[in-house]
């Protein structure tokens, strides 16, 4: 992902969530610049049609919805912090393949695991990626998960290697 691709995100973020989720460009911009390697879109037809935003992380730590990213030194953990792929793209499986790419930028980076907080009902596209629910440690962390409405969901998975 590049500054070039922030309004494609952004548009991107309008067609998939509703308004309590979606986070402004220059936030965007700040998480892109504190984590540049680990943002990254997919293309179809010369278009961008999904992007996945995450940064270098602790397992247990997450962040608040409209938070900044806290980029982790040492990490143990790629935190996925927002996948979205436009609905036109739906069926194409760019969301998985934006996932992926992801843990062998961690596995590369000698990160053990991914984090994420799945929203809007996401669990099962989550779990069938190899993640699983579990509670994050203390009052910080719960209050950081009570920022996203509806019913957020903490996950974890372990890479292999």
């Amino acid at each position: 992902m590049h500054a070039a691709d922030l309004d494609a995100v952004l548009a991107i973020q309008l067609a998939c969530y509703g308004a309590g989720f979606v986070e402004d460009g220059a936030l965007i911009a700040r998480r892109l610049a504190a984590a540049p390697h680990t943002g990254w879109v997919a293309e179809h037809e010369g278009a961008v049609r999904a992007y996945l935003a995450g940064y270098p992380s602790v397992a247990g730590k997450l962040t608040p919805l409209h938070g900044e990213f806290e980029v982790a030194a040492p990490a143990d953990s790629l935190y996925l912090h927002d996948l979205a792929v436009h609905p036109d793209a739906s069926g194409l499986r760019l969301g998985p393949l934006l996932v992926r790419h992801a843990w062998a930028h961690a596995l590369q980076a000698g990160l053990r695991h991914s984090t994420l907080v799945s929203v809007q009902a996401s669990v099962g596209f989550w779990e069938r990626q190899g993640y699983a629910a579990t509670e994050p440690d203390g009052a910080g962390q719960q209050a950081r998960l009570a920022t996203y409405p509806g019913e957020p969901v903490y996950m974890i998975r372990r890479l292999p290697g």
